[in-house]
């Protein structure tokens, strides 16, 4: 099983890849198609036309790393974007999901508490003893 850190940022495409495709053809989809970049420390997760295959595309410090599962039977089912966006963003709890066969769509997510964009560009402030 494949271990992700929770803070880490993991990007689906959200169209069907052709899977002859390896890691420069996935880095050139990255690059034109998500318009993320590749060397910013995220996974991203494609699939191909059946969905029963699934390649994740990271840079490794050194070098672009691959990870490839294929099911000898059923498919993943990949989270749908709201509109025509070509990739959408998931969480590595959500990545575990997909991956161990759970439809995420059927899943009951509980209230959390989630800081906004805005409060994490400004500076905390801590009580002073």
């Amino acid at each position: 099983m494949l271990s992700v850190p929770g803070s880490l940022k993991i990007f689906v495409a959200t169209a069907a890849v052709d899977f002859r495709k390896s890691h420069d053809g996935l880095a050139a989809i990255v690059e034109q198609a998500i318009s993320e970049d590749l060397f910013g420390g995220g996974l991203f997760v494609f699939t191909n036309k059946r969905c029963d295959r699934l390649k994740i595309l990271y840079w490794d410090s050194d070098g672009l790393a691959l990870w490839y599962k294929r099911l000898e039977a059923g498919t993943f089912r990949l989270p749908r974007a709201a509109n025509e966006a070509s990739r959408l963003e998931i969480s590595a709890a959500d990545l575990s999901l997909i991956l161990s066969g759970v439809e995420l769509s059927s899943v009951k997510r509980r209230k959390r508490y989630r800081r906004s964009e805005a409060d994490k560009n400004s500076p905390e402030k801590l009580p002073v003893a």
